[in-house]
């Protein structure tokens, strides 16, 4: 059985001079996840938050759940900060070099859930090693560093080959896309075997947040 679509909003396109009031945004509408953009300046090409920042969301009430992307040269060294600052799920990309297996384990040791990231010009072939041990797999619809890129439809058969695997293989890790989803590309996306939706300039700049996050969760 598929899973039922969730949508992840992007603390990425928040208000960044107060980013617990755009968590309250996400909670107000009816989403469940929130996802949070950790880049280093060295994997790309920008910088965002830190451990610190999730601690801080936890202290001022945020109950969502903590869909942690770890765009970073060296993750394995991160993962117990952000475990410790109330990561729900911590993912990792399969691009640098470093133990993966071994640092999908140590971020369930900890209490998360663990994901699996591509690149766009990473082919799907590169995770296919390690489907069995996770509970999402990521595939990028832009290339990961600024949000508002557009869409990257070349990205679909991605999709529909890592649902393969899972439909072939009976496992129930999540595929969720990342990267110019809006309401039309999310369609598109679940067709092509998506279940989870980043959606950041998307949702934020939305009049209704409400019936944006229900659109989404009733494909």
């Amino acid at each position: 059985m598929p899973h039922a679509s969730i949508i992840a909003p992007s603390l990425l396109a928040g208000d960044h001079a107060n980013l617990a009031a755009s968590a309250r945004l996400v909670a107000d509408s009816g989403a469940p996840w929130l996802h949070c953009d950790i880049m280093d300046g060295h994997f790309v090409p920008n910088l965002t938050f830190g451990p610190e920042t999730l601690a801080a969301l936890r202290r001022a009430g945020c109950k969502l759940f903590f869909d942690t992307h770890l765009m970073l040269a060296e993750p394995q060294k991160y993962i117990e900060p952000f475990a410790q600052a109330g990561a729900n799920l911590i993912s990792i990309h399969i691009e640098p070099a470093y133990d993966h297996r071994g640092t999908l384990a140590r971020i369930r040791q900890l209490g998360c859930q663990c994901g699996i990231v591509l690149n766009p010009g990473t082919p799907a072939s590169a995770i296919e090693a390690l489907v069995e041990q996770v509970d999402l797999v990521l595939v990028m619809t832009v290339q990961p560093g600024f949000g508002g890129q557009p869409f990257r439809h070349d990205m679909l058969p991605k999709l529909q080959e890592i649902d393969g695997w899972r439909r072939k293989r009976s496992l129930q890790f999540r595929l969720e896309v990342d990267g110019g989803v809006d309401l039309a590309t999310a369609k598109e996306c679940r067709a092509a075997g998506a279940d989870t939706f980043v959606a950041g300039t998307s949702f934020f700049k939305s009049a209704d947040k409400a019936a944006f996050a229900a659109t989404i969760a009733g494909l």
